[in-house]
């Protein structure tokens, strides 16, 4: 297996299962409907905002290992459009879940010596630290997903705390 071809399994594991952490994101949200999505906690950010938020950089980074250029900024990374509906959640996943096949399959596609070249400026690094930075990304941000939805259970009976 070629080392793009274990990044890009990598990626898939953390978004479809099969990662040695045994947590994934499409399992975790299988049971998250819309309202429990966008249930604010505490000061936290909601499960919606997460999710709209990780794959964000998805997103954007897509664009770079299609030839565009990078026009991520971080100030966008939360503009999640309203969730006013489970076909507005449905949407917003259904858009994950492709974002995440499709940048797969263009990272199985790069050839490995792509990977040591600068990823659109030398601030950035390499294609492979940014690669792994979107996995990592990923988990971090999973992590904080299966805590709120655990402290919502905790609360279940009042989707209203503030």
């Amino acid at each position: 297996m070629t080392l793009t071809a274990q990044i890009a399994k990598h990626f898939r594991q953390i978004h479809f299962g099969g990662n040695w952490t045994s947590v994934n994101l499409k399992e975790t949200l299988t049971d998250t409907d819309w309202q429990q999505a966008t249930m604010k906690v505490l000061s936290f950010n909601t499960i919606a905002a997460l999710v709209y938020h990780m794959n964000y950089y998805v997103s954007e980074v897509m664009k770079v290992q299609k030839g565009e250029p990078l026009q991520a900024h971080d100030k966008f990374s939360f503009d999640c459009p309203p969730i006013e509906s489970q076909e507005d959640w449905n949407k917003l996943l259904d858009k994950t879940w492709a974002d995440a096949e499709n940048f797969a399959d263009l990272v199985e596609q790069l050839p490995e010596d792509k990977l040591w070249e600068t990823f659109t400026a030398e601030k950035y690094g390499n294609y492979y630290k940014n690669l792994h930075g979107i996995i990592e990304h990923a988990h971090y941000h999973l992590g904080q997903i299966v805590l709120i939805k655990k402290l919502q259970l905790e609360m279940r009976t009042d989707y209203s705390i503030k």
